[in-house]
């Protein structure tokens, strides 16, 4: 097993807990992705991909079908993708990717959960390269070799392949998620989901109270509508 399976099994990551919460993310990303690539997903590779993330998040159709009408309405506010990047309590290094139509908002928000949490907000570039951007994919099992199939993937960018609950994931660099994506269409793979995850080079191991200290900045950071994912380097 590699690196990124064992960061998946150990880390105390948060996770998108409520439903409300996660369809809100889908719903910026299929705007996101309708806006640059259109609305028709046999075309635009990018909303292909958030579609499936919702079948797999059991986002009802309708809710989908009603997003992408929305996001290919002009007046439909487009969203920026931004990120920051800080130090929470104990210097663990913490990366924030947000999705948002009024950036002078989100920055005040996500500087003051830092302050608020006796972290700091720091400038571009200062925690990024402390985390490997990664793609990945998830298919249906079904007794596949998980050799064979890494063999027939390594080609199109698959680093490591290996199987978590009942499901194969295959994670390949950030770079390599369209032709990973593509070669696994094309050979009639079920993709249930795909994505993106930055894994820390490093990790940190914290006492009980100094996590404690942590996790209220990632709470906060969590629960902002403005953002879509929070990465840290804590154990």
């Amino acid at each position: 097993m590699g690196r990124a399976f064992e960061f998946r099994k150990a880390r105390k990551f948060k996770r998108w807990g409520a439903m409300a919460k996660t369809f809100s993310r889908l719903g910026k990303d299929i705007v996101i992705a309708v806006k640059a690539g259109g609305p028709d997903p046999e075309s635009n590779s990018k909303l292909r991909a958030v579609i499936q993330n919702c079948r797999a998040a059991n986002m009802p159709l309708a809710n989908v079908d009603r997003a992408i009408k929305k996001a290919s309405d002009k007046d439909t506010s487009d969203y920026k993708e931004v990120n920051f990047e800080g130090y929470a309590p104990h210097g663990i290094a913490v990366l924030v990717e947000c999705a948002t139509d009024n950036n002078q908002r989100t920055v005040a928000n996500v500087r003051s959960y830092f302050n608020k949490t006796n972290g700091n907000l720091a400038t571009t570039g200062s925690v990024s390269f402390m985390f490997d951007h990664h793609c990945h994919f998830r298919i249906p099992s079904e007794g596949k070799d998980l050799e064979e199939l890494e063999f027939e993937l390594i080609d199109h960018g698959a680093e490591e392949v290996f199987e978590e609950e009942g499901q194969i994931v295959i994670y390949g660099n950030f770079e390599s998620f369209g032709s990973l994506q593509s070669a696994l269409e094309e050979k009639g793979f079920d993709i249930k989901s795909s994505g993106f995850e930055r894994i820390p080079q490093q990790t940190k191991q914290l006492t009980e109270e100094q996590t404690k200290d942590v996790d209220k900045l990632l709470e906060k950071l969590e629960e902002d509508d403005d953002v879509q994912n929070v990465y840290h380097n804590m154990v």
